[in-house]
């Protein structure tokens, strides 16, 4: 019914416009009632995205199971089910790209949508990095670039009429996100005394030996800003005595 209902509005908003057609135009096109309408859509605005609540779940269900291991590549892979949700039916996205495009209305309310996406992406993120210090600033600022680096692939496909791999611009576009913020994140500073606390204490010359012959180990502990000289020397002394 949500299909029979968009694809109805979608024809009326192609031959009188968006303004002009109502949502009685729209149930009577479709054969339903007013009510049947209400069921599945909010307002006519909503009719134009028919599609993003839908999207919206499967991202968060994706990233609610994703590996922890690459967060950055995480939320380039959950953008990829929004590009996929488009590339299903060309012909209707390209449609619906125009129409965003003539009227301002839509436009606000994609950008909403647009919004929520990000959101969720920052979520994921923020779960990661944790919300303190700096965690939450890169959570949003990754998403934020994941989401302009998504929709600058996916407007080049649509201004083109809906030709082509769709897939080849936004990958690339992700891509640039991915050697931008994929790189290792130093630990905050209250990681950093966690780490302290949980760390073996080093002898005086500041290196633990451990094994024997060809397989020993050299473990060296600097203090933060420890002159590069005396950290060298250290490992020499300790290098020394093992």
């Amino acid at each position: 019914m949500r299909e029979v209902l968009a694809q109805a509005a979608f024809q009326l908003f192609l031959e009188r416009g968006f303004e002009r057609t109502t949502v009685d135009d729209i149930v009577a096109r479709a054969g339903v009632g007013r009510r049947s309408f209400f069921r599945y859509f909010p307002s006519k605005e909503d009719v134009v995205f028919p599609d993003h609540e839908r999207c919206l779940a499967e991202m968060t269900e994706f990233l609610a199971a994703v590996d922890d291991g690459d967060p950055v590549g995480a939320v380039c892979d959950a953008a990829r089910i929004v590009l996929r949700m488009y590339a299903a039916d060309p012909e209707f996205s390209v449609q619906r790209y125009r129409l965003t495009r003539e009227v301002p209305g839509l436009r606000t309310y994609e950008l909403s949508v647009v919004r929520r996406y990000e959101q969720t992406l920052a979520g994921h993120l923020r779960g990661r990095f944790g919300a303190d210090g700096d965690g939450e600033l890169r959570a949003e600022v990754i998403a934020a670039s994941v989401v302009a680096a998504h929709n600058n692939g996916l407007r080049l496909w649509l201004r083109s009429g809906g030709a082509g791999d769709p897939e080849a611009a936004v990958d690339h576009a992700l891509d640039l996100v991915r050697d931008v913020w994929g790189r290792p994140v130093a630990p905050s500073p209250a990681l950093e005394e966690q780490l302290e606390r949980q760390l073996v204490k080093p002898e005086p010359a500041g290196g633990i030996t451990a094994g024997s012959g060809d397989n020993e180990v050299i473990v060296m502990v600097a203090a933060k800003g420890t002159p590069m000289w005396r950290v060298v020397q250290q490992i020499e002394a300790a290098v020394g005595e093992s």
